[in-house]
């Protein structure tokens, strides 16, 4: 039975929140749940929901002590103990206690007033495991997105579409699939231009940068890849099975697919750690924080999808990515 952290993210926000609504939609799922974060704070919210404390029967609760805190506002409190659920998260999972971590959404303001010189997950937990990279892959029910490019503007994403990036990017969403046990492994190339370039008349970097690495990646390592595919339908058609993962040219590109197909479902995974990572894809919410009316969806797939893949990802992941 895969053993799954949870870290509960930031105390003013809605994570708290959405794992405690999560916890009763998950009673019977077979994984062992550790959640990591304030106690208090959330009982607190238990109050507010009117949950029974009894839920944390079902659970092991790993306190990390602090507060009090004000919903909605960015606190170096807040992000202190938010930064803090990660750390112990982190630890956890490198120390065999939990197979896998599921994240709920911190504050990127937080964590730099309490002192953290990292922003984001990605980053601390890539520093933390020493890890020499790590790939963001979007899973919308059958539809999983492995991104080329991400936090940055779109013309210099443009920029990076060369040959050598998108040959790197196949073979990076080849390693992803072998990580997380697909058999088959089709992988479509998203196009970048209209019509993927009409052989031209609407851009060449269809024809100069996108196919040539695409031949190499069929050709020279045997990668079961398809493209440039317009990027109107490639979505689509890997949504209803024909690939098994789409690589996406740039940031919006397969945000806006994933999220127009089921934004509530949309999980974001990081690959390349020693253990699987799995997110919520949205943010600290504070606008609704305190309120009891936020939407758990995300968090109980993230959570699931960290029970479905913890612990083939932890036998796989070295041949997938160091090797």
């Amino acid at each position: 039975m895969p053993r799954i952290g949870v870290t509960l993210g930031d105390p003013a926000g809605i994570g708290y929140e959405i794992v405690a609504k999560a916890l009763l939609r998950l009673s019977g799922i077979d994984a062992e749940l550790t959640l990591i974060g304030n106690l208090e704070h959330f009982q607190k919210v238990l109050g507010i929901l009117k949950i029974n404390d009894d839920v944390l029967s079902r659970v092991r609760f790993i306190d990390i002590p602090g507060g009090p805190f004000e919903f909605g506002k960015v606190q170096e409190e807040a992000g202190r103990v938010s930064l803090e659920s990660v750390r112990k998260g982190v630890e956890l999972a490198m120390a065999g206690e939990v197979d896998a971590l599921a994240t709920a959404p911190i504050n990127k303001e937080a964590w730099v007033k309490a002192g953290s010189s990292f922003i984001d997950h990605t980053t601390l937990l890539q520093a933390l495991t020493r890890s020499r990279e790590s790939l963001t892959v979007f899973e919308t029910r059958r539809l999983r997105i492995l991104f080329l490019t991400r936090h940055m503007p779109l013309a210099d994403a443009i920029r990076e579409i060369k040959a050598t990036n998108v040959l790197n990017g196949i073979i990076n969403a080849s390693r992803v699939l072998k990580a997380l046990g697909v058999r088959r492994g089709r992988i479509a190339v998203a196009a970048l231009n209209p019509h993927a370039g009409e052989g031209g008349l609407l851009g060449r970097e269809e024809i100069d940068e996108i196919a040539p690495a695409v031949r190499e990646a069929r050709v020279k390592y045997g990668i079961d890849v398809y493209g440039p595919i317009p990027a109107d339908s490639v979505f689509h058609l890997a949504a209803v099975g024909q690939y098994d993962i789409v690589l996406s040219l740039y940031h919006d590109q397969g945000h806006i697919a994933a999220k127009t197909y089921d934004f509530k479902r949309t999980v974001s995974l990081t690959l390349g750690l020693p253990f699987l990572r799995t997110s919520v894809d949205h943010g600290t919410a504070f606008d609704i924080a305190g309120k009891g009316i936020a939407d758990e969806t995300s968090m109980v797939e993230a959570i699931r999808k960290a029970a479905k893949y913890a612990n083939q990802y932890k036998r796989r992941w070295k041949s997938a990515f160091k090797e």
